[in-house]
């Protein structure tokens, strides 16, 4: 009875209130009960019921509370000034809390900053320590050519002219001696390897760089309907043709015996084998793909 009679005061005092005003603007929009209630997810009588500002049948509320907004969202009008006229009408619920920044006591100290200036100190010292204690690279020693002194003498020219002929005397036999060396080193292996050789003659299975044998020949042709990769490669591994074949293309190989073929969609292509039409067989097939192995017909 007495949020009833408060209810009453409000109204003669400022107007409608709450869900009078909100029933107000879904009149003035022209929309209907049901729609609201729809979207409210509510039955009518309970939409009624806020309109009456009679939440005691909407339950706790905290389902007041949130009806009137979505309420007020739908018909245009400020949630805030719908929540204002519902903590006047529902003193007894009281207005939210007002929740302020946390006061900060003067004993309070932040750690923080003392944190990074241990953190920062630390590191330099760890840098300090590791380049003091770090140990020096070992100089590499540089190796300059050395350089032969000319002979120096007191004499005069003469001397220095006896000198030089000595030396050229002196380096002439070393040399002769080398090339000596030399010829029979190679007269030395020249003989051991002629002892190494077989009296008969080695066997070669064939020459080197030799074009290749005369092996039997066998030629396809290729008509594509579609897009279809193929591969065909000849008795020796080579690859004669490795690429896509597409719609209206025909491609005409020749190679040495036996011709692999691998058709990536083998409904895509019509093979033929010496001119002759070829059908791949069902047991050649795995799925689209094709495995053919062709000789001479």
């Amino acid at each position: 009875m007495k949020d009833k009679t408060d209810n009453t005061e409000i109204e003669e005092a400022t107007g409608p209130v709450g869900g009078e005003r909100l029933r107000l603007a879904r009149r003035e929009n022209d929309i209907s009960v049901g729609y609201i209630a729809k979207e409210l997810h509510l039955d009518e009588p309970k939409v009624r019921a806020l309109e009456k500002n009679e939440f005691d049948a909407l339950g706790a509320p905290v389902f007041a509370k949130g009806h009137l907004r979505k309420y007020a969202e739908l018909v245009g009008i400020s949630t805030d000034d719908i929540m204002s006229d519902y903590y006047q009408m529902n003193r007894s619920v009281g207005a939210p809390p007002v929740v302020g920044p946390k006061r900060k006591l003067p004993g309070d100290v932040s750690l923080g900053p003392w944190i990074s200036g241990i953190v920062l100190i630390a590191i330099l010292a760890g840098a300090l320590y590791w380049w003091f204690t770090r140990e020096p690279q070992p100089e590499v020693p540089t190796m300059e050519p050395a350089t032969l002194a000319p002979f120096s003498s007191a004499s005069g020219d003469d001397d220095e002219g006896a000198a030089a002929g000595a030396t050229n005397a002196q380096l002439a036999p070393v040399e002769d001696s080398i090339e000596i060396d030399a010829a029979s080193e190679a007269s030395n292996a020249v003989a051991e390897a002629k002892e190494t050789v077989p009296s008969s003659p080695a066997t070669i299975s064939g020459p080197i760089n030799s074009p290749p044998s005369d092996l039997p020949r066998v030629e396809i042709e290729l008509s594509y309907s579609g897009d279809c990769w193929t591969e065909v490669s000849d008795a020796s591994g080579r690859r004669l043709f490795y690429g896509l074949g597409q719609s209206g293309r025909t491609i005409t190989i020749s190679g040495n015996l036996p011709l692999r073929v691998i058709l990536g969609d083998s409904a895509n292509v019509s093979v033929m084998v010496e001119g002759n039409a070829y059908s791949i067989p069902a047991s050649a097939r795995t799925g689209r793909i094709a495995r053919l192995t062709l000789g001479r017909r």
